[in-house]
């Protein structure tokens, strides 16, 4: 039998796991109301024909600062949300494959059409991506809903309109309020119906506890770890393995100058590569900006110590370090060596000293302070 949300709940705080949170627990009692509804309209039977009916129960939006426990209270709901077909994407990832269907909708022949989408008529893609997508989950859990894309803007608003239409019941958590969403983007105005939705058909739910429970396990273990040892490897993987609290690796795929640049270890704002994935790769700075765009939070392992034979992979570094750097993201590093010992001697050494020098900024407690959310 599927546990409850209550429940998880509870038995995470008398474990210890968590600590008591007044901010959570009004989310708890949100997430519960939405779970009670929908195990009420599957008895006897969860076949969906709920979803027949006019409205399907009103949603729930969970905002915030990052830390707070968003993710995990909405893990917990959907582990015991009683539907079939659900699904829990981060919102970029969703927002790709949207994209992708339209495409494939506006070049598809009849044929094509009819194989992925079970219709062919009509110029607007809108309505058989979206009966698509309904067909494909009836529960959506977003993990940190955020606009930044003009493209993503424009069709939100009409997109959901129709999910909404069929039934499908929404589960977001952002950092933003809605009224800040897509704030100052272009064409604002045309994102507003989406806005209007999300106030209309979730419930709103601020989880601003006093605690950044990230920040404190941050704060309470290095975030460098050197060298590249057994002690060190297990010291980084608890790490991982805390901060991910319980959320599924799904990983991402970045959209690169019509690249796509794939990251297998990737959990909502959070990112897990090697240092040969990211640098010993044809990747440039393009993708680093994207890496560091996309994710508040970078674990970098298995980095070793490099010399001129090695420049081209310590010029990626360099990049990758710099682009990081600059959209404040953290960074917890497994090494070979302390920043200073990562480029000891050779051509490019002396250029090495700024990212060195960044790398011990980026493990202090002011940075991890004041890094972005």
């Amino acid at each position: 039998m599927v546990q409850s949300l209550s429940t998880a709940y509870r038995e995470r705080l008398r474990s210890g796991e968590i600590k008591p949170d007044a901010a959570q627990a009004a989310a708890v009692e949100a997430l519960a109301r939405l779970e009670s509804e929908l195990n009420a309209l599957a008895e006897p039977g969860f076949g969906f024909a709920l979803f027949k009916k006019p409205k399907a129960p009103r949603g729930v939006y969970l905002w915030g600062p990052v830390g707070r426990g968003k993710s995990m209270l909405m893990d917990l709901f959907f582990d015991s949300a009683p539907v079939t077909r659900k699904r829990r994407v981060h919102f970029q990832a969703f927002m790709a494959e949207v994209h992708a269907l339209v495409g494939e909708w506006r070049k598809g022949d009849a044929a094509a059409r009819k194989a992925r989408f079970g219709q062919t008529k009509g110029d607007d893609p809108i309505p058989p991506v979206a009966e698509y997508i309904a067909e494909q989950a009836k529960l959506l859990c977003f993990d940190e809903l955020q606009v930044t894309d003009i493209a993503d803007a424009m069709i939100l608003g009409r997109l959901f309109e129709h999910l909404f239409e069929r039934g499908v019941v929404l589960v977001a958590t952002s950092n933003r309020p809605p009224d800040d969403l897509y704030k100052d983007g272009i064409n604002r105005q045309l994102f507003l119906p989406f806005i209007a939705l999300i106030q209309e058909r979730l419930e709103l739910v601020a989880v601003r506890g006093p605690s950044d429970y990230r920040l404190d396990r941050l704060r309470a273990a290095r975030v460098y770890f050197t060298p590249l040892d057994a002690a060190a490897e297990t010291g980084f993987d608890a790490l991982w393995r805390d901060l991910l609290g319980g959320m599924e690796e799904t990983g991402a795929t970045l959209e690169v100058l019509g690249r796509q640049v794939r990251l297998p270890r990737a959990a909502g704002g959070l990112v897990r590569a090697s240092f040969a994935s990211l640098c010993a790769t044809a990747l440039g700075p393009q993708d680093y900006l994207a890496v560091a765009a996309r994710f508040h939070t970078v674990f970098l392992e298995a980095v070793p110590v490099l010399g001129a034979e090695r420049r081209n992979e310590a010029r990626r570094f360099v990049d990758l370090i710099d682009s990081l750097y600059e959209a404040g993201a953290r960074l917890v590093v497994l090494a070979a060596a302390e920043p200073d010992a990562l480029y000891p001697a050779g051509d490019g050494a002396f250029e090495f000293e700024r990212t060195a020098s960044r790398l011990h900024e980026m493990r202090s407690a002011d940075w991890l302070e004041n890094a972005r959310d």
